[in-house]
């Protein structure tokens, strides 16, 4: 991962926070005891529990260093920051799909804390880059595999 600036907002910021301090205090721990009732087994060159408990402490020591870097690079977006006149990142974005008259309503994130399943989408997703910039009563198209979906911004919030 590049030294690239990371954009979160203040919601962002904490979870991320909260991961890695869970990942520091307890999860390496539990993986460091784990390791060692491996290791009392006796052999450990055939030992799967040892295997198991080397690759998990490996995984956390990474997805650690990622978290570290990540808020390392952070630029914070605060709500007051937000402006509801432009789709901007901590925005949240009422839109209509024009083809089905479906409503979605998404919160523009950074990369960092995207989650499609909880509505959160990526600045830089297909939706995201076309909404960024645009005013309430704007038409977007958006590539998508599928094809373009044309949407329509019809609010913006905080």
């Amino acid at each position: 991962m590049s030294d690239k600036e990371v954009i979160l907002t203040q919601d962002g910021l904490k979870r991320l926070e909260e991961e890695l301090e869970n990942l520091k205090s307890v999860k390496r721990r539990e993986v460091a005891e784990r390791i060692k009732i491996a290791i009392g087994y006796g052999d450990i060159s055939e030992n799967s529990e040892y295997e198991d408990a080397k690759n998990e402490q490996a995984f956390i020591e990474g997805r650690i260093i990622t978290l570290e870097k990540l808020l390392r690079n952070a630029r914070i977006i605060n709500k007051d920051e937000i402006d509801v006149d432009t789709v901007s990142i901590g925005s949240k974005v009422v839109v209509e799909d024009l083809e089905f008259g479906d409503t979605m309503e998404y919160s523009i994130v950074g990369t960092a804390e995207s989650d499609p399943l909880q509505n959160k989408i990526s600045n830089e997703s297909p939706v995201g880059r076309a909404i960024l910039g645009k005013k309430k009563g704007t038409v977007v198209d958006v590539n998508v595999p599928a094809g373009i979906i044309q949407y329509k911004i019809v609010d913006i919030k905080k």
